[in-house]
């Protein structure tokens, strides 16, 4: 059974909320999202997260940024699963969106229906400089979205795409500094042209 919004708020149950931290590889969304996270576990908030299982480039399970700062997550199969996973939360937190499949936008809003905060991190574009995956959805239905910048190697500029160095078309390609870089909107176009 569906509620009102303001019969949440009049019962003083509604809180839920989507927040989306999104940019390019090396910019901090990862970053960001722990340190959101860590910010709810020290308010003794109850804190579940979730990242794509096929994400294994430094832990199986745990979410790791690339300063290696980490916290313990559950990697999933699909965006559905969260739904089953994330009972009696509080704030749920989810790395790497781009990866996950179209029904994650409406797996966050039942979250956010429920009174839950949600947070998420992702890439906004591809490697072509496309809108990648879910992102697009996800920022539209957020309340707050935050866009954060890498430093671009070329320039030193702000960097807001991820440039990929080796020879490979495929949209999904995970790596790091062996493979992409950030640029920013000058540099990056510097080679594609």
């Amino acid at each position: 059974m569906l509620f009102s919004e303001q019969n949440f708020r009049r019962r003083g149950e509604f809180s839920g909320s989507i927040e989306v931290v999104c940019g390019s590889m090396f910019s901090g969304k990862t970053e960001e999202l722990i340190r959101r996270l860590k910010r709810a576990q020290i308010a003794k908030l109850n804190v579940e997260i979730f990242k794509p299982r096929t994400d294994t480039r430094y832990h199986e399970t745990a979410v790791v940024s690339h300063d290696l700062n980490s916290i313990n997550s559950t990697p999933v199969d699909n965006a559905s699963a969260i739904l089953l996973l994330g009972t009696n939360t509080q704030v749920v937190g989810i790395d790497e969106a781009q990866f996950f499949d179209n029904e994650l936008p409406d797996v966050c809003n039942k979250l956010a229906l429920r009174g839950i905060r949600v947070i998420v991190a992702g890439l906004d574009m591809d490697f072509s400089g496309k809108p990648f995956g879910p992102m697009p959805a996800l920022m539209a239905i957020a309340e707050h979205v935050t866009k954060v910048n890498a430093v671009c190697v070329c320039c030193g500029n702000p960097a807001l795409f991820s440039y990929r160095t080796v020879a490979n078309e495929s949209t999904v390609l995970l790596g790091e500094k062996e493979s992409y870089e950030p640029r920013c909107r000058a540099c990056y176009n510097l080679d594609k042209g």
